[in-house]
């Protein structure tokens, strides 16, 4: 920290205060702002502002770079060049990122109450530092709701990973949750919703399991394509989980290309959709009204009454129930 805050010295892109606390000088960085879209002639000083008690700024935007440690304040303070004193919240992380990471950032993530000050500020500090653009995107998500509230440990209000397995639920049904919902719109997550992505999550593996013993096939490049282009708009994740769920009900698509297509998509997913294969089926107990609706749906097929066959299927779909037709029979899955 010492040494980004002497380069941006030199760089006459800091200044000491009076006080002798450093401070970035926001108007010596002529994109500031092109992040967060507030422009530095039309920010207003903050409520707290007062000019004379803050008169060792030269601009109301700037920002502490390094404070100085007034005498009562003996606990994390450190000696530097500027005198005794602790960094400023934005300077850590520049510190921290360009040390760690490097000059070069492809993706920088965080909630979209970051975005400013505080991402905005990290950014001119990284980028006066280095002389280029550090960050190559940046991505900001929405807040998250749980049950129609704002998520918080004093409210009680708090969802964990150990609460979604305590309810016998698989934790990646969160992440297929999450994945159903774009990133940029406020999500309230439920127990339902989370228990509709488990149902899909334990389905799609189920499926998985045995489109693998399917005569091989190639990826479906059609819907391999739609995914790609679905992840590459600005990460539609919605989109290509819509894909999917179309992959899977394609009567045009062989088992074998769906097994593929399903593996190759799952390594951006990360969902485990192969973890049943080559493990012996899980005997489901069909929902109850389930067992009178297939073999109902048996007879209409012997009799070639196709219209109350499919009629059937969509009835069992409702009740959960997947009904695949094969020469041995109906086969069903959950």
């Amino acid at each position: 920290m010492i040494e980004l805050i002497g380069t941006l010295l030199e760089r006459e892109h800091a200044y000491v205060g009076a006080d002798g606390s450093v401070f970035f000088d926001a108007r010596s960085y002529p994109e500031y702002g092109r992040l967060s879209g507030n422009r530095l002639d039309q920010l207003k000083p903050g409520h707290k502002f007062d000019a004379t008690v803050e008169s060792t700024k030269r601009f109301h935007a700037d920002w502490a770079l390094w404070k100085r440690a007034g005498a009562g304040r003996t606990q994390l303070v450190w000696e530097t060049p500027w005198g005794a004193g602790f960094p400023g919240w934005h300077t850590e992380c520049s510190a921290m990122s360009l040390r760690l990471l490097g000059d070069v950032i492809d993706i920088h993530t965080g909630g979209i109450d970051l975005r400013f000050p505080h991402h905005e500020d990290e950014r001119a500090q990284s980028n006066c530092a280095t002389g280029k653009e550090v960050v190559q995107h940046w991505v900001h998500a929405e807040h998250l709701l749980f049950e129609g509230r704002k998520m918080s440990k004093s409210s009680g209000n708090v969802v964990l990973v150990s609460d979604v397995a305590g309810r016998g639920l698989d934790p990646l049904s969160l992440r297929l949750a999450f994945l159903q919902h774009r990133y940029r719109q406020q999500m309230n997550l439920t127990w339902e919703v989370i228990e509709a992505a488990d149902t899909t999550l334990r389905r799609w593996r189920s499926r998985v399991a045995e489109w693998s013993i399917a005569p091989a096939d190639s990826v479906s490049v059609d819907y391999q394509d739609a995914i790609v282009s679905a992840f590459s708009d600005d990460l539609d994740t919605p989109r290509a989980i819509q894909s999917l769920r179309q992959l899977e009900k394609d009567p045009d698509v062989s088992d074998g290309a769906r097994f593929e297509t399903f593996r190759l998509v799952d390594e951006l997913l990360g969902l485990d959709l192969l973890r049943d294969v080559g493990r012996a089926p899980a005997v489901v107990e069909l929902p109850e009204g389930a067992q009178a609706l297939l073999d109902e749906r048996a007879a209409a097929r012997a009799a070639k009454d196709w219209a109350q066959s499919d009629a059937l299927r969509d009835a069992l779909a409702a009740m959960g129930v997947i009904v695949k037709d094969t020469p041995e029979g109906q086969q069903t899955h959950q």
